[in-house]
């Protein structure tokens, strides 16, 4: 067992000299840190708070107690999904007293000079962090993101404690944040798939899936991507990895940043396991996406993680003078900065003539937005896929976005299949 040492300022901190919130934070960082066995804190280059979804009376009661005793955030700092869209959430079904329980929360987590972003994805933001960086990230996708693709380095941070790490400007000294720790453990190599495959919008959300599923919490190392990948493939394999598994960093090698070769992945170590990733493999992956069967179609989901710019414009593009079917509802959601960008840029201008309403800032799987009668969703999404009939008690079909293009307009589902037969 390691002994927590603190420095000089670190005690001020836990003696209460720079007040009560940020007292009650370091109180609640010296606890986790003895916990996790850490020897030390570290300083962090910034935070992404999770904690600001509203899921009940206890995270609003934190929120606003942090706030009434003065907290402010001593690193950049940005925010997650709140629980509701400000501006639109009366067009869905979510409850009043829910809304401003919601926005209350908001307002506590706005209060201590974060920056409101409402963004699941600050990585596409002026808010990403640099590689090496030391940072105390919340939500899962962006974690895994920052870790892999950034080369950022955060530990999975809970609700609750993400704050108290940006209030102190603190953190363990533990897992990811040490080099020693974030060495490959699993090898994925990939087994005669076809170029076509690999760059399939569907490969990336499908591989993360299968690799989480196996991973769970160790590091999975890649091998045999035959092209560079862009972000929002990335960003999909990285949420999925993040869902099905607790997957926090994947090295693909030649790729992300700690993996230009196999041995700097493993950090010239034997990989502990192996796992061959086949065709048949991919094809049950992506079978488990999907629980809905047949035709029917009430709803098409995009935006888990947050639709990007180029998400925008690629939708924008498959839409241009069509419109939905009026059986099908069409939504995407994404953050307050990326929607405006589309906005500028005339691409949100066609996807709202398709008749797709966006919503802003929030997330469908944590906001009670779904009408009861919608019980058939398509997604493009492996993350939405995997929570949406827990968490929503619903039916789900997975697709690419062309897929869910045609199925919106056709009013049933409609799914290219060529790639995967077999």
């Amino acid at each position: 067992m390691n002994q927590l040492h603190l420095n000089q300022e670190d005690q001020a901190m836990l003696n209460g000299e720079q007040g009560p919130a940020v007292q009650m934070a370091m109180q609640i960082l010296v606890r986790m840190a003895e916990i996790a066995n850490a020897a030390e804190l570290i300083d962090i280059a910034g935070a992404h708070i999770d904690s600001t979804v509203y899921i009940g009376e206890a995270g609003l009661e934190y929120a606003e107690k942090l706030a009434s005793l003065g907290a402010k955030v001593k690193v950049p700092t940005s925010l997650n999904v709140s629980g509701m869209d400000e501006h639109h959430w009366q067009e869905w079904a979510v409850p009043r007293e829910w809304a401003e329980k919601a926005h209350r929360q908001m307002v506590a987590y706005q209060s201590m000079g974060t920056i409101p972003m409402w963004t699941c994805a600050p990585y596409q933001t002026d808010m990403r962090p640099k590689f090496g960086q030391q940072i105390a990230w919340g939500e899962s996708n962006a974690i895994s993101f920052a870790n892999s693709v950034i080369g950022a380095r955060t530990e999975r941070y809970p609700d609750l404690f993400d704050i108290c790490c940006a209030i102190t400007g603190r953190a363990p000294a533990i897992g990811l944040h040490l080099t020693e720790n974030r060495a490959g453990k699993i090898l994925f190599t990939l087994k005669d798939i076809p170029l076509e495959v690999q760059q399939s919008e569907e490969f990336y959300p499908i591989l993360g899936h299968l690799l989480g599923k196996i991973a769970l919490d160790q590091i999975p190392v890649i091998d045999g991507i035959q092209f560079m990948p862009d972000e929002d493939r990335l960003k999909a394999l990285c949420a999925a990895a993040a869902s099905s598994g607790v997957v926090a960093l994947i090295h693909i090698v030649g790729v992300t940043p700690e993996a230009p070769t196999l041995s700097a992945a493993f950090q010239g170590h034997a990989p502990a396991q192996f796992f061959d990733v086949s065709m048949p493999t991919l094809r049950q992956a992506r079978r488990e996406l999907t629980q809905a069967e047949g035709e029917e179609l009430d709803m098409v989901v995009l935006g888990s993680p947050h639709f990007s710019i180029a998400e925008y414009k690629q939708l924008s593009a498959l839409v241009k003078g069509k419109e939905k079917h009026t059986s099908v509802k069409f939504l995407v959601t994404s953050s307050r900065i990326m929607t405006e960008a589309a906005k500028r840029f005339g691409f949100l201008e066609d996807i709202q003539r398709f008749g797709a309403q966006v919503t802003l800032d929030t997330c469908i799987l944590t906001t009670p937005m779904l009408p009861a009668e919608i019980k058939r969703l398509m997604t493009n999404s492996a993350k939405f896929a995997y929570y949406s009939p827990g968490l929503l008690n619903r039916e789900v079909t997975f697709g690419n976005l062309i897929d869910c293009v045609n199925s919106a307009v056709a009013g049933k589902v409609i799914r290219d299949e060529t790639i995967w037969k077999e």
